[in-house]
């Protein structure tokens, strides 16, 4: 093993990233080697950084630990500890069942891992962090926690109430970041919609990005996972005066059935929901809306099934997520519903709402052969310079793929000009006038 080296493994999402590399900051200033996700685990000290989300996460997260607890018994780290939302979510079985871990951090806690290294937290380090993410993009958490309860989600379990970070921090924390040459911020939290509510009194998402979008240096703002419930309209004008903020939103509407949004607890009609996504693409021309979608959820019978689907063919998503209902320890439909609708079943819908997806994904696609559109270059490999349009969030959305006619820089935007689709690609050549 490797003296003074600390390796953060992250798992989970984004909102996870984000803890790491202001853990991994710390570990910095510290005076520690530091390493994220390394190809080779040989660490001093290794930090597992937890996902407790839904259950394929959290058996990723168990293997994980155990691969690294036996790594640790044959000499090859030293110290192993555990943070996050598995840990926060399941403390007290990980450490009666992992007695290779060293210790188990919740996920606020970890700041005491610091004292733990015999190490001091540095509260004037707070809002710094080191990126793991390429150095043009960044994501920016802006809460924590979610007041919703969803009767199938587990995220206030593990998560807690909402809680704001107020606008201050966070605008000096993107100023932070774009002098180290971030341009792209995508905004995250559990629940966008409510932010400022617990601070402010109101919601704040529309002046917290309006005076994000006038700070030099921001060239793309995204905005992920916004709540349908009470959204905050007055962000739209927003969106539709900057230019710099992304004509894209990330909302998960999980379903559009009456009796199943019932069930779900989502506080939202139908009716509601179409209201909902008229004003969305009236007040911002051009947007394009990414959702989530559950399948096999109690109450979803084929009537419902059908609804959801007819839904998906009129609203024509632009970008469209989709999973079948698994029950989840602790959550209201765990307690309270019955989940009988057979996995068989479940995940034949889920193949054919993905399927129908698809088909609009491709059609929606071929809509941009001969445009020419913005991107940013994230990579290169041998073929293509590998880019993005304002509609494509890291990781999760289609990509360009930019034929090598010039050199272009990681990192910098250009046009270019589709010259070819495919669902969940294009292909461009530099632009030329």
């Amino acid at each position: 093993m490797r003296k003074n080296k600390v390796q953060v493994i992250s798992l989970g999402c984004s909102k996870n990233l984000v803890d790491s590399e202001h853990l991994l900051r710390q570990l910095q200033a510290a005076g520690y080697s530091i390493e994220h996700n390394p190809k080779r685990v040989d660490g001093e000290v290794v930090v597992v950084n937890t996902c407790g989300f839904i259950a394929d996460a959290q058996e990723e997260s168990i293997n994980t630990i155990l691969q690294l607890g036996e790594a640790k018994r044959k000499g090859r780290i030293g110290r192993l500890y555990v943070m996050g939302c598995l840990a926060e979510r399941f403390m007290a079985d990980l450490q009666a069942e992992l007695p290779e871990v060293d210790k188990f951090y919740g996920k606020f806690s970890w700041p005491n891992l610091l004292s733990d290294l015999g190490k001091a937290y540095s509260s004037d380090l707070s809002g710094e962090r080191v990126l793991t993410t390429p150095r043009h993009y960044a994501y920016l958490k802006i809460s924590e926690g979610c007041n919703r309860f969803c009767a199938f989600c587990a995220i206030p379990l593990i998560t807690g109430r909402h809680k704001s970070v107020p606008i201050e921090r966070l605008l000096d924390e993107v100023r932070l970041l774009v002098a180290q040459g971030v341009k792209e911020f995508n905004v995250i939290a559990q629940d966008l919609s409510s932010y400022g509510l617990d601070i402010y009194g109101k919601m704040m998402l529309p002046e917290l990005i309006d005076q994000m979008a006038q700070i030099p240096g921001v060239e793309w703002i995204r905005l992920h996972y916004a709540y349908p419930t009470q959204f905050p309209y007055d962000v739209l004008p927003v969106m539709a005066r900057h230019d710099n903020v992304c004509k894209y939103l990330d909302i998960a509407l999980q379903h559009i059935a009456d009796p199943v949004l019932d069930n779900m607890r989502r506080h939202i009609t139908r009716q509601e929901t179409l209201d909902l996504l008229e004003r969305l693409r009236h007040e911002v021309p051009g947007i394009h809306i990414r959702t989530t979608l559950m399948v096999g959820f109690p109450g979803e019978g084929e009537q419902e099934f059908e609804e959801l689907l007819q839904f998906v063919r009129e609203t024509r998503f632009e970008r469209m997520g989709a999973f079948a209902y698994s029950e989840e320890t602790g959550t209201y439909a765990a307690q309270h519903l019955e989940d009988t609708i057979p996995d068989e079943v479940k995940h034949d819908r889920l193949d054919k709402l993905m399927a129908l997806q698809e088909e609009i994904s491709q059609e929606i696609q071929d809509e941009k052969v001969g445009q020419t559109l913005r991107v940013i270059i994230d990579r290169e490999d041998e073929d293509y310079y590998i880019g993005r349009t304002q509609w494509d969030s890291p990781e999760v959305d289609p990509e360009v793929l930019i034929t090598k006619e010039q050199p272009l820089t990681i990192g910098n935007f250009y046009d270019v000009t589709i010259t070819q689709a495919l669902p969940f690609e294009l292909i461009a050549k530099p632009y030329s006038s």
